[in-house]
């Protein structure tokens, strides 16, 4: 899910003699409805231009002279209609995200690779987006253990295309939350046409592996249970209902005394017979 589901921009309803096509008020609740049952957003209901400005470009790729019709079509189960369920939530999700975001999660990461002796851990990073979030959990990992680790990161988001960026691992040289340290030992620098560009070096990017991966599904496939889940910024655009099926998921695949980090703005206290609060928006199973 980064996906890394990220906040939406504050938004005014588009004016009708401005909009190319046709969006009526029963056309963004039906958006609204049909986001919450694919993927669990619960989108506000001040969105209106947003949600013009995304799916916009969908009715202009698809054929379409109003929301109307290409919701209906949506709908419709047929073949073409099936495909284009991944580009609608694509075009709906937001992602914010850089290396290190959230500092003190990568300090206390390494110190729990270092205290639990995590060498072969497996890390999921649930809402991954373009990859700067998993990447930095790699880098952790490379600089505790070093090459004699065996640790993984499963990277995940329900938005297809920020999964293709991240699997590409280039990124622009001065990407944020990256020290000059952390540049010259994880990273290649590009030359000629790729000058301005960083490449993510194998012996990090080796360690990362990609999946599309839908939060609300009634079930993952994901191998070995997870000693430490990464899922920051995501539940909190979800209603609480929501947030306790997938709290329940995540505590499913976690192994005993696993650990839970989540965004600085999320509190999970009303499912304590889940997860304890161990600090710093660091959760453990229980």
């Amino acid at each position: 899910m980064s996906a890394t589901l990220r906040a939406f921009q504050p938004s005014t309803p588009p004016r009708a003699d401005e909009q190319e096509f046709a969006f009526a008020a029963q056309d963004f609740e039906r958006v609204r409805q049909l986001i919450y049952d694919h993927a669990g957003i619960n989108l506000h209901a001040n969105k209106h231009a947003m949600v013009y400005s995304r799916l916009s470009r969908r009715l202009r790729e698809t054929g379409h002279r109003s929301f109307a019709d290409y919701l209906g079509w949506l709908q419709s189960n047929s073949t073409d209609a099936r495909d284009e369920w991944q580009q609608f939530v694509n075009g709906l999700t937001t992602n914010l995200t850089s290396f290190f975001r959230e500092s003190h999660h990568f300090d206390s990461l390494a110190e729990d690779l270092r205290e639990r002796q995590l060498r072969d851990a497996r890390i999921w990073c649930s809402a991954s987006s373009t990859g700067e979030e998993p990447y930095s959990i790699a880098m952790v990992i490379e600089e505790t253990f070093g090459s004699a680790s065996r640790a993984e990161v499963v990277a995940s988001d329900i938005d297809t295309t920020v999964l293709a960026t991240a699997q590409r691992a280039v990124y622009d040289a001065d990407a944020r939350g990256l020290s000059p340290q952390r540049l010259q030992r994880h990273f290649l620098r590009g030359k000629g046409a790729n000058a301005g560009r960083i490449r993510v070096r194998p012996a990090v990017a080796q360690r990362v592996t990609f999946r599309t991966v839908n939060l609300i599904d009634a079930r993952w496939n994901l191998g070995e249970p997870f000693d430490i889940v990464f899922c920051r910024n995501v539940m909190i655009y979800f209603d609480a209902a929501t947030q306790r099926r997938v709290l329940e998921r995540l505590h499913s695949v976690l192994r005993p005394e696993g650990l839970l980090y989540v965004g600085h703005s999320e509190n999970f206290t009303a499912s304590r017979d889940l997860f304890r609060l161990r600090g710093k928006t660091i959760y453990v199973k229980v």
